[in-house]
């Protein structure tokens, strides 16, 4: 496992505090569904940030960070659909709390390639919804370009959760060494992306 270096440290302590910049400014004009998923998203995000900073990139190992760290992109999606298809919010919190526990169960009762397959499923359909939705909404003038770079930061929590998912199916992208060496940045600029398209929407 690579030693995390003073380099990390610093680019997970910037993470750190624009997620907790964004739940102190929040978003203006949503309603309580919406506030709540995104609170809970980047909430999620500061927690996952101030916990590799205090025990390494071997907290990463863990089944719980694993399973945690899938209620980001589940309730980042979630507060877009909540806020921009209302119509659909039922039926997609219905997927994210059904979502949510089948990879917390599989974490533990299900072994090798079945349990990565569900593991990415359920990370795919948020990180695309997160991706496409922002930017479509953008291109059709719904909301100011700006928003755009929520999709960015959509790509970038798609390209982190598939090379930690093949990390842990045992056939990586990537070799673990080069994860991890681009992972503290990944999520800088994964958060930043965030914060300034939700500040620009």
């Amino acid at each position: 496992m690579r030693k995390m270096t003073v380099l990390d440290h610093i680019l997970l302590m910037i993470t750190g505090l624009l997620a907790a910049y964004q739940i102190v400014v929040g978003v203006n004009g949503l309603g309580s569904l919406a506030t709540w998923a995104y609170t809970i998203a980047f909430g999620v995000l500061l927690i996952a940030s101030l916990l590799i900073i205090i025990m390494g990139f071997e907290v990463l190992d863990s089944s719980l960070v694993i399973i945690v760290s899938t209620i980001i992109p589940l309730t980042l999606s979630l507060g877009l659909i909540s806020q921009y298809l209302p119509a659909w919010t039922t039926a997609y919190l219905i997927f994210v709390i059904v979502g949510f526990f089948l990879v917390a169960i599989a974490r533990y009762t299900i072994k090798g390639v079945a349990a990565t397959i569900l593991l990415a499923v359920v990370h795919g359909i948020a990180g695309i919804t997160i991706l496409l939705l922002p930017i479509i909404l953008s291109l059709c003038g719904v909301v100011r370009c700006g928003f755009a770079l929520v999709g960015v930061g959509g790509a970038l929590i798609d390209i982190g959760g598939l090379l930690l998912t093949f990390s842990k199916s045992g056939k990586p992208i990537l070799s673990q060494k080069t994860i991890l060496t681009v992972l503290p940045t990944l999520l800088l600029l994964m958060t930043a992306t965030f914060v300034a398209g939700f500040a620009l929407r």
